[in-house]
């Protein structure tokens, strides 16, 4: 009989989003306190990766330097999580801000490879901003995560990585963000279809699936040898009618999923050998 092999798994946490209002789910992590306590929590359930909105003392979604900064310090004090930053923002933050989220000197960073509509509104990539920020996140030896809404994306990273070469440490990690609406269905043909599309250059990649649509996208990614991104900025909804309740449910049932098919999560000084990140901030 054959040895069973045994691999290991990154489970990312989104667990804020800049979409959801705190008056319509309490249980969202808006404060800094309340952020840093998902995280530990998450940090044990077997999270290796936090990826991070930020929200202002009114509970609105804010890229104000300043609480980046403190935000990031607060995550890396009390937690060993690799702490991603997001460049989306909100669809309506301005390109600048949304580049000066860098300046917060986070381990890591999402880059969107396009516009893309995101339900009633429009979520703004020009290609000349995926550049800045894939130059500046090189320079700067922060990781890049490539988010991937659609096929056209998927082209787009292929074309990034050719004409302004790869990230700090050669390591290419994507995320396909599945069933928003405007973007890729989240199902597991389009999941197939876009892992078949991806560059050569890809290192790893994880998928999102987005409300409903999250438990057909976690299973096809682990059919598909792929790793997993949970959290409340993307399902509210642990099952039909049930509440998630926190975001710790959800990494314990990724790490439930991934145990099914011998996968175990990934800490987080991997997960910064798989992002090409050689040392602790």
């Amino acid at each position: 009989m054959a040895e069973t092999v045994v691999d290991d798994l990154l489970i990312t946490v989104a667990p804020t989003g800049a979409e959801t209002a705190k008056s319509d789910c309490p249980e969202l992590p808006t404060t800094l306190d309340e952020l840093v306590g998902t995280a530990k929590e998450c940090e044990a359930a077997g999270a290796g990766l936090i990826h991070v909105h930020v929200r202002d003392a009114d509970h609105r979604p804010t890229l104000d330097l300043g609480r980046l900064r403190e935000t990031v310090t607060a995550l890396r004090e009390s937690t060993s999580l690799v702490v991603q930053l997001s460049t989306g923002g909100s669809v309506h933050d301005p390109l600048e801000d949304r580049l000066r989220v860098l300046d917060a000197a986070p381990d890591s960073c999402s880059i969107t490879l396009g516009t893309v509509n995101f339900g009633d509104d429009v979520f703004l990539n020009p290609w000349p901003f995926v550049r800045d920020l894939h130059r500046v996140a090189r320079e700067r030896g922060i990781a890049p995560e490539f988010e991937l809404f659609d096929l056209g994306h998927v082209a787009a990273l292929g074309r990034l990585l050719a004409t302004d070469g790869l990230p700090v440490g050669d390591r290419v990690h994507c995320d396909l963000v599945m069933g928003v609406p405007g973007g890729m269905p989240g199902t597991a043909d389009a999941l197939v279809a876009a892992v078949a599309a991806l560059p050569a250059a890809v290192t790893s990649w994880s998928a999102t699936g987005i409300g409903r649509t999250a438990m057909t996208v976690a299973m096809a990614a682990l059919a598909k040898g792929g790793h997993l991104r949970v959290g409340m900025e993307d399902t509210l909804s642990f099952a039909p009618g049930e509440p998630v309740g926190s975001n710790r449910r959800l990494v314990e049932r990724a790490v439930a999923l991934g145990g099914l098919v011998h996968r175990v999560p990934m800490a987080p000084h991997r997960v910064r050998e798989a992002l090409g990140l050689a040392v602790q901030r």
